[in-house]
């Protein structure tokens, strides 16, 4: 029998840790069945791709207090696209835990009408530094020249082009080039998707409080606390903080970016770095 994967879809690093975490689901589960408290909080898990995000969702799944639902998972999702906003309802209504957490990577651009559609709601945007979130990208996804073309090109039928600005859709068709490599590509979409937070004016919501991949892996026991005193979540100790690792983080710069593109996307980390840091309320 193959042992189980872990919730967020990674690997843990032990077969014997792999089979106490799911142990551990299994029984929290249980518990929460026997013994259901009403939902207090919602929270979304929101950032582009291969930054951190199923990381974050298993450090909030250690709590006793969630229940987690990821991309994944076809009770919330069709296709990692969130299913419509009843079917979202009826799982938040039914849930067991004090805490409902979803994934929300497809809808960035949908950050601020979900929070406000489900209250009381906060939302935890996870950025990691563009050059390893690229690099991670490309070894993961393909396509992300001919998704830049099409975008460029007003292309808006799904949710990669979806609430995006003209002003971006205009940057976009500027910087596009056929030659691009599937880095600057990916990096592109690093940008854009990113941009939904500023474009949302989401920086001066106390309900939303961003999250650097970076700091979240090299100082877990700090900024694992400080994220569960921001969603009001207890219980935070070292062993959660023991699923945390910085084994990714090497900022490494994919070959092929044109450095239009690079700066565009320093100038956007840079914002973000800029950031007020935000306490628990």
């Amino acid at each position: 029998m193959s042992p189980p994967l872990d919730a967020t879809g990674h690997d843990a690093r032990s077969l014997g840790t792999r089979f106490r975490r799911a142990a551990w689901r299994q029984g929290k589960a249980l518990r929460q069945r026997l013994l259901p408290r009403p939902v207090t909080q919602h929270v979304f898990v929101a950032g582009m791709q291969r930054s951190g995000t199923n990381l974050l969702m298993d450090v909030l799944d250690a709590s006793a207090d969630t229940q987690v639902f990821h991309e994944t998972d076809p009770r919330a999702f069709d296709r990692y696209e969130m299913r419509d906003l009843a079917v979202i309802r009826k799982l938040a209504h039914d849930c067991p835990a004090p805490v409902f957490v979803i994934k929300a990577l497809c809808e960035l651009d949908r950050i601020r009408s979900l929070m406000d559609a489900f209250t009381p709601a906060r939302t935890l945007w996870v950025v990691r530094d563009w050059r390893d979130s690229a690099y991670s990208a490309i070894k993961s996804f393909p396509n992300f020249v001919p998704q830049w073309h099409r975008l460029a090109n007003g292309f808006e039928k799904d949710w990669r082009g979806r609430g995006m600005s003209p002003a971006i859709r205009e940057l976009l068709a500027a910087l596009y080039h056929p030659d691009a490599s599937e880095a600057e590509g990916a990096a592109i979409m690093w940008f854009y998707r990113n941009a939904l937070f500023f474009e949302q004016l989401l920086a001066a919501d106390p309900r939303v409080r961003v999250v650097f991949y970076e700091n979240l892996v090299q100082h877990p026991q700090r900024e694992g606390a400080a994220v569960y005193d921001f969603l009001g979540l207890r219980g935070f100790n070292q062993r959660i903080a023991g699923r945390i690792h910085s084994r990714s983080v090497r900022h490494r710069s994919p070959a092929g970016i044109a450095p239009a593109v690079a700066e565009l996307c320093d100038e956007l980390l840079a914002r973000f770095r800029a950031l007020p840091r935000k306490e628990a309320a």
